[in-house]
């Protein structure tokens, strides 16, 4: 039997949680049913009309872009638009479209570690940590007949989420003692006796942006007037997941012969590459990030990279940067920067679908989608401008 669509959506969406996507963003399942079967699927950058017409004649069932097609929203998808046009082809066709965006660059081998990786950067780490990352140890006692209970209720929350694992908690027998004051109205005992109770030791870890919804469901779900519980912050580790990486190369090279490499590397495009800084300056430590990245610029500094390599890269920024000296600037094009993805995000897929004992086809578009077609090299005059060279 071949996988649906939603078979499909939820092997993506357990390597690209779409909870780690930017509370801008757009992801998930564009158009399709999720019921219908899935036997080839298409990987590109962008949801163009000419991709989607590469996916049709390919006979896809499914069009996986990096880029949504509606990331603002919209109120029609009439064919009377570009992207409504490409909503109407997908689904005469039996193609779906399914969009992995700023959760495919955070994740883990997503796309900043997909670029990373092409330019040969060892020792990784986000250049931005996701805040999810952080997690607190929950420690709370309980009547043991109300143990699973009270597990269920904080798991619903939030808490109990280790990896592929729900629910994942750690309980130990025991015995609690309490006496009630006046004015209390205890669930088990009386007031101004010790009482004695069977009790298990319920420790379990949540996120710590989900800390007040857990201890919501706590006080809720527990049958004690007063819960005795301990929350405790974890340390922070380097996590995996993150905007970014930053990382060395094997030994240092000269700005000019990096920038070379990341040409070698990356899928051609009419712009190319541009580099701004020393050429003949050494480097070694490199930040890198897919897609418009002069938002880190200050980061990559504070974090001592010795080069920068992202893609559209604006004036103002590049130059005001560069007047403080390093990290150096190197601008691939949006699709180039983002492209090297798309195989990675490809053998994961199919991956997952053979370990379920099904098989998928999967084709990854070289389309240049990038906006430019041309890139004409003016000639210098004596009338060039200070600093440049001829």
């Amino acid at each position: 039997m071949p996988l649906t669509l939603a078979d499909v959506v939820g092997l993506l969406e357990r390597r690209y949680p779409p909870a780690t996507a930017e509370d801008w963003d757009a992801v998930g399942l564009v158009a399709g049913d999720p019921g219908a079967p899935v036997r080839k699927v298409m990987l590109a950058v962008d949801p163009t009309e000419e991709v989607a017409d590469e996916a049709l004649a390919w006979g896809a069932d499914l069009l996986l872009t990096h880029h949504p097609l509606y990331l603002r929203g919209t109120s029609t998808v009439a064919a009377t638009t570009p992207k409504g046009r490409v909503v109407h082809r997908l689904l005469a066709g039996g193609c779906a479209l399914y969009t992995a965006h700023t959760n495919a660059d955070a994740a883990a081998d997503g796309v900043a570690q997909a670029l990373a990786d092409a330019v040969g950067l060892g020792d990784t780490r986000p250049i931005q940590p996701l805040a999810g990352n952080a997690l607190d140890t929950l420690v709370v006692f309980v009547p043991r007949a109300h143990t699973q209970a009270l597990l269920d209720a904080v798991a619903d929350a939030g808490a109990g989420r280790l990896g592929d694992y729900e629910r994942a908690a750690f309980t130990s027998p025991g015995t609690g003692t309490f006496r009630p004051l006046d004015g209390a109205r205890p669930a088990i005992g009386r007031v101004g006796q010790v009482e004695e109770v069977a009790e298990d030791r319920l420790e379990i870890v949540l996120p710590r942006e989900r800390r007040a919804a857990v201890l919501a469901a706590l006080r809720a779900a527990h049958p004690y007037e007063q819960p005795a519980y301990t929350l405790v912050a974890q340390a922070t580790e380097e996590a995996p997941t993150g905007t970014g990486r930053i990382g060395d190369l094997p030994e240092a090279m000269t700005l000019r012969a990096f920038a070379e490499r990341v040409a070698a590397v990356l899928p051609a495009t009419p712009q190319g590459i541009r580099v701004g800084g020393d050429l003949d300056a050494p480097v070694r430590t490199v930040a890198v990030c897919g897609g418009a990245g002069d938002s880190l610029l200050g980061q990559v500094r504070r974090l001592g990279a010795d080069v920068y390599l992202t893609a559209d890269l604006r004036h103002h920024p590049a130059s005001e940067h560069l007047a403080d000296g390093r990290p150096y600037l190197v601008d691939a094009t949006h699709w180039a920067s983002e492209w090297p993805w798309l195989p990675r995000a490809a053998d994961g897929l199919r991956a997952d679908a053979a370990a379920r004992g099904a098989r998928l086809d999967l084709r990854v578009s070289t389309r240049v989608t990038d906006p430019w077609a041309l890139h004409l090299t003016q000639q210098h005059s004596e009338h060039t401008h200070e600093g440049a060279r001829p």
